[in-house]
């Protein structure tokens, strides 16, 4: 589909001409149309199919490309447990959702499992035949059991005995010994047996749940290979020693199986009374969710998986042969090895800006310039330090933060707990919701109240999202505010692999609105005003609205217009609507979008005015930018919100100003380089497929890969592979 047959098969309709105007009247395109709008779960599935890519991309280092092949069966794996899940719930309850797109719910699981069955083939065929003998001419090999050594096997068997066996709880199929109930996304075994058991039993088939607590890869000793690192998956051990599980009697056969359950959590606001009592029991329930897929290995019989299709409640569609582990994503011990840089990213060190070299005291040089960080590039030191240092401080008098991602045992919580030991008024705004990491908010929830911390679980039914810190202190007769926000969530660790921005500021404007917005959500009453935040649920989306419409109106007016937005996710209907109308006018849009985006670019008299392009890479893109020309007067905010109704109506978000123009330009041009870029950017076309750009270049001249270009302009490091 191009973009003049999508133009071609829009309805239209005629505008009434002025009264003094005989020209014909002016045919309008409908930017209600579903043909515009692009499913959002298609949508994300391309975006896992472009980190599959990678895996193939000659230029990444080999061990970096099993690395990508991996992210794809952990977004997998949390597409089918989220996504899937949720349209097959609707199915169920019979009350489906029909998008700004216009798909039904049955028609996208169809189109899902058409797209997923041959993309998770072509991933195995990948490691098979292209990642595990590459990895192997250079030392790194997963031994199979038909390869294994007398040693080996020796070996192999003590381990067995000693490490597995001891820990393995078979479990035979009888009237007495129902299908057990497996946890979501556990590593399981169907063995067909042959023979009578000791209390005379003969149903002939078992099922072996793989323990939890052993690791599915298992390092083999020096001294039984011939060189490098080699590695048994447990799997083989146990399809090796199937029989030792069933003394006298005959395995016939032995197959592994993995199952995916909803892993959704689901809380009605209304019966809820306590937030953090009520997660615990949904944590539990998780595990256990409607089955949503059923793995298997491709040389189960087939009377095997139609008895696991039925006893799972699952469809032929929902069944995916595979060849190989069913639980890739354990293969990153292998990815993460050290002792083999030549087959990985080089080390960087992120660096500091100049004005917080060679500075003990933060608070100093926060007071008198703003510091703007860009991670993971510039370390995301200074803002645990301005932490810590707000801890031991005796003129700090308090300490507010929002904390989505963080971890329980992070320096960011240490130093927060020891800012509340110290006698510091300690408010943590903690949402225990961030899925997937519920456990551990609520671990660190704990912990902050044991410190003598207040913690507030935010707003029921609405997520805190946003990043902020707030840092009051005494100086002399006056309380003065200190502030970080940020696009990222407060995780050391995802500092060193997402690109984002913070902001260290004193500005007594933005300062205040950031304790507005905390006595919003720790105290009750009316919306507050914000001087120069914009925030979710409340103003943000409105602002863009605005700030789009401004645009438009300077393109109508033949001013010189532009939008640029970088973001992870656009699906709002709305925006999607308002940047049409903003392209129609003649605006040059551009948008950096990660992951999901339902709006189609390219459109003739539509969207030929946008541009969409992902950029993946080293880095996860995490950042959230706006920024609009306005008339000569660019207005930049960066935010912690994706253009997605949920961040938009349903969470507490910030977008916050950049208003200094050196600032403003540092931003400008990162953007710059964004769109420059022709190595790891792919460009969206019409029928929502991307494609790579044509690098326009000169003879000999290097293609723009934008982190490569950061890490050599702020890092000093000369390139992203080696």
């Amino acid at each position: 589909m191009n973009s003049r047959s999508i133009r071609d098969s829009l309805p239209t309709h005629a505008s009434a001409p002025a009264a003094n105007d005989a020209s014909p009247p002016a045919t309008e395109v409908d930017l209600g149309d579903p043909r515009l709008y692009i499913n959002r779960e298609l949508s994300q599935l391309q975006f896992n199919i472009r980190v599959l890519d990678q895996a193939l991309d000659e230029r990444t280092p080999l061990l970096e490309r099993l690395k990508f092949l991996l992210i794809f069966s952990r977004n997998m794996d949390e597409f089918f447990e989220i996504r899937v899940a949720g349209l097959k719930g609707q199915i169920a309850l019979d009350h489906e959702l029909i998008g700004a797109d216009g798909t039904a719910p049955r028609r996208a699981l169809a189109e899902i499992s058409e797209i997923a069955h041959k993309q998770i083939e072509r991933q195995y065929a990948m490691l098979n035949e292209r990642i595990l003998p590459e990895l192997a001419a250079r030392g790194i090999r997963i031994v199979r059991r038909t390869k294994w050594t007398h040693k080996q096997k020796l070996w192999v068997r003590r381990y067995f005995r000693e490490e597995v066996a001891p820990l393995v709880t078979p479990i035979g199929l009888d009237p007495t010994h129902p299908f057990p109930l497996l946890v979501n996304k556990s590593l399981n075994f169907i063995v067909r047996l042959e023979g009578v058991d000791a209390f005379g039993r003969d149903s002939g088939l078992a099922i072996v749940p793989a323990p939890r607590v052993l690791p599915r890869l298992i390092r083999l000793p020096l001294e039984i290979c011939e060189g490098g690192d080699n590695y048994v998956l447990l799997s083989s051990m146990l399809h090796a020693h199937a029989e030792e599980l069933f003394p006298g009697m005959q395995v016939l056969g032995c197959y592994q199986f993995r199952l995916t359950r909803n892993a959704d959590l689901t809380l009605d606001p209304e019966d809820v009374e306590d937030l953090a009592l009520a997660l615990r029991g949904e944590l539990y329930s998780r595990r256990f969710g409607d089955a949503v897929r059923l793995e298997v290995a491709d040389n189960c019989p087939r009377d095997l998986i139609d008895y696991l299709l039925k006893q799972f409640g699952l469809n032929e569609s929902e069944l995916y042969e595979v060849n190989g582990p069913v639980n890739l994503a354990r293969l990153f011990r292998i990815a993460s090895e050290a002792g083999y840089p030549q087959l990985q990213y080089p080390p960087f060190t992120p660096v500091l800006p100049k004005a917080l070299k060679h500075t003990e005291d933060l608070f100093q040089v926060v007071g008198r310039q703003d510091v703007l960080l860009l991670h993971p590039y510039e370390s995301f030191a200074p803002v645990v330090d301005l932490l810590r240092q707000a801890a031991k401080d005796p003129q700090v008098l308090a300490i507010k933060q929002t904390l989505y991602r963080t971890g329980a045992n992070s320096e960011i919580v240490d130093a927060l707990v020891d800012a509340a030991r110290a006698g510091k008024e300690v408010t943590a705004v903690v949402e225990l919701r961030a899925r997937f990491d519920e456990e551990s908010n609520l671990t660190l929830a704990s912990r902050l109240q044991q410190a003598g911390a207040m913690v507030i679980y935010g707003v029921v039914g609405i997520k805190t999202h946003a990043k902020l810190m707030l840092i009051q202190r005494r100086e002399g007769n006056q309380l003065v505010r200190y502030a970080h926000m940020g696009t990222g969530n407060y995780h050391t660790g995802n500092a060193r692999l997402y690109t984002d921005y913070s902001l260290l500021t004193s500005d007594p404007a933005l300062c205040d609105d950031v304790h507005r917005l905390f006595s919003q959500l720790t105290g009750m009453g009316k919306v507050l005003r914000m001087k120069k935040l914009l925030h979710a649920p409340f103003t943000l989306k409105k602002a863009l609205l605005e700030m789009i419409g401004s645009e438009t109106a300077h393109a109508a007016a033949g001013r010189p217009a532009q939008i640029i937005l970088k973001v992870n996710a656009l699906t709002e209907p709305k925006l999607i609507r308002a940047l049409y109308k903003a392209s129609i006018a003649g605006v040059q849009v551009d948008l950096i979008v990660r992951g999901v985006c339902c709006l189609r670019p390219g459109v003739e008299g539509v969207s030929q005015n946008i541009r969409v392009r992902s950029v993946i890479g080293r880095f996860l893109e995490h950042s959230r930018v706006y920024w609009f020309a306005n008339d000569g007067e660019p207005k930049l905010y960066l935010a912690s919100a994706d253009l997605m109704e949920r961040n938009l109506d349903r969470r507490v978000e910030t977008a916050f100003p950049i208003d200094g123009k050196k600032l403003q330009q540092r931003v400008r041009e990162v953007l710059q380089l964004y769109l420059d870029d022709t190595a790891s950017a792919l460009l969206m076309q019409p029928d929502g497929q991307y494609l790579a750009l044509a690098p326009v270049q000169a003879p000999g001249a290097a293609a723009c890969d934008v982190q490569s270009r950061l890490l050599e302009k702020i890092c000093g490091v000369a390139s992203l592979t080696s």
